[in-house]
């Protein structure tokens, strides 16, 4: 088919763009979202877009009818996306929360700004990490994603619709308002380039009743869609493999939710993605995600050229954690630091991972700008 954009070469474009163009060759044809700052360049542009593939851009009332259309969408067989920040991804959380439960795969964007309330709507922040991960009451599981360039941010778009079909759950694209406005050249893949994935569809009538089973022991049910042919019960209610409400025995509950967490955590391995710079002797590690990997690469640089044998840990994935490496890496360096914008975040869950084999240092930064490499080299000499 013939894209609204060109393919199998480079451009100039912000992130926002980049996730766009991601997102519609990934397969996504479904589009619904609400304008917000910094995320309204996504809606924009799939507005733009969706008409030009056969796809559908639709702005709701507000972003809790955003993660509600997208999440029917996506039972009636599309791949579907929406894209927010802080104020919009709060008023998701409870709808979240059913797209998990009822194991509806789905891609939501946070482009994250200065909070909380409406805070400061056109600055960069990374103060939604917590709430990615926890955002939504009760124990449930999802995926996290964390690009910090614009070619990342094109990258991890097509990895999490590849993450959600396949492990038929939310992911979160959690980026910020520097990436999603700053223009930096990305390589834009042909088609044929780019590995997507869609859902396991159920293969016989057993499969269709059972449509919150695990008949294949991956966790991972098959997904009838909506219109071809079954009659689907699907509710947030605690429910059985039939999809009928089961509230009140434990059993089950326990069974769903632990089913929940195991699809996603008996494979990690394959979820989580990092980056290592100059570890391999490193005595300090600097431990970024998003935005900050920037300067903390550069701050890396200038430690070498001053006799620390630092490196960095660049983590493409939030959750589920790499709880594990964390733990490795503090049994062979004499300290961590975590620089992040926010007043603490990213750095408990570090602090939790070292599992006190390292001591584990927050260096902070709010108001709206990124840290340079010169504020992260002279806390880490002092």
């Amino acid at each position: 088919m013939r894209y609204p954009f060109p393919v199998g070469k480079s451009d100039f474009i912000q992130g926002d763009e980049a996730i766009a163009r991601a997102a519609i060759l990934a397969g996504c044809r479904f589009y619904a979202g609400y304008p917000i700052t910094p995320a309204s360049e996504i809606f924009e542009a799939m507005a733009l877009y969706m008409p030009l593939v056969d796809g559908v851009s639709i702005q709701m009332e507000d972003e809790i009818a955003s993660i509600a259309a997208i999440i029917g969408a996506s039972w009636a067989g599309a791949k579907a996306m929406t894209a927010t920040s802080g104020p919009g991804f709060s008023l998701m959380q409870e709808n979240l929360g059913y797209a998990v439960m009822t194991e509806t795969p789905i891609v939501v964007v946070d482009v994250q700004r200065g909070g909380p309330s409406t805070g400061q709507p056109t600055l960069p922040a990374q103060g939604d990490i917590m709430q990615s991960i926890w955002g939504t009451h009760g124990d449930h599981m999802l995926i996290v994603l964390s690009p910090s360039t614009v070619q990342e941010a094109f990258d991890f778009t097509i990895r999490a619709f590849n993450l959600a079909e396949k492990y038929r759950t939310p992911v979160v694209l959690l980026t910020d308002a520097e990436i999603a406005h700053m223009r930096e050249r990305v390589y834009i893949p042909k088609p044929e380039e780019i590995e997507t994935v869609y859902r396991k569809l159920p293969q016989n009538d057993e499969e269709a009743k059972l449509p919150f089973g695990d008949p294949h022991g991956d966790g991972v049910p098959p997904m009838p869609i909506f219109g071809k042919g079954y009659r689907t019960y699907v509710t947030g209610l605690t429910h059985d493999e039939r999809g009928r409400p089961r509230t009140v025995e434990a059993e089950i509950h326990e069974r769903l939710i632990k089913r929940i967490f195991r699809k996603v955590l008996d494979h990690k391995d394959e979820i989580i993605s990092r980056e290592e710079f100059m570890l391999e002797d490193a005595e300090i590690a600097i431990v970024t995600t998003g935005i900050v990997s920037r300067s903390a690469v550069r701050a890396v640089k200038i430690l070498r050229e001053k006799g620390v044998k630092a490196g960095l840990l660049k983590l493409n994935t939030i959750w589920p954690f790499d709880f594990d490496y964390i733990e490795e890496l503090a049994a062979r360096v004499r300290k961590i630091y975590v620089p992040e914008m926010n007043l603490g975040q990213l750095y408990h869950l570090v602090r939790e991972g070292a599992n006190g084999k390292a001591e584990v240092e927050l260096i902070v930064k709010i108001g709206g700008e990124v840290h340079t490499p010169m504020e992260i080299v002279e806390r880490v000499v002092g």
